[in-house]
């Protein structure tokens, strides 16, 4: 027997360096878990938002564009000259009530 315990032989003994290895790979995975893995999917989210959210802006303005020369072709009841002001004054009227609606929304209501 041994001042530190028990006597042991060479193989039985634990290697310290791979035992503490071990441990320092465990704390930086625990890390990287609750801090780069979050991390990743909130930019991820914000990337693929912001992607959806310009094309959906862009599908938006090209719809807008379609329906006023659509308007301007095959408006009935108006003279040829008075289409295009009937068509504009359609496109116009549609982005003021959106801009209205986003406009209420701007804060929260009084509770």
């Amino acid at each position: 027997m041994t001042a530190t315990g028990p006597a042991s032989s060479p193989g039985q003994e634990k290697d310290w360096t791979s035992e503490i290895a071990g441990r320092i790979e465990s704390t930086v995975a625990l890390v990287r878990d609750k801090t780069t893995v979050p991390a990743t999917l909130v930019a991820r989210g914000l990337v693929f938002g912001l992607v959806v959210g310009v094309l959906a802006a862009a599908m938006l303005f090209l719809l807008v564009v379609a329906l006023v020369r659509i308007a301007d072709v095959y408006l009935p009841f108006q003279p040829v000259g008075r289409r295009v002001w009937v068509a504009d004054a359609i496109a116009s009227a549609i982005f003021l009530l959106g801009g209205a609606l986003v406009w209420r929304k701007r804060r929260p209501k009084d509770a």
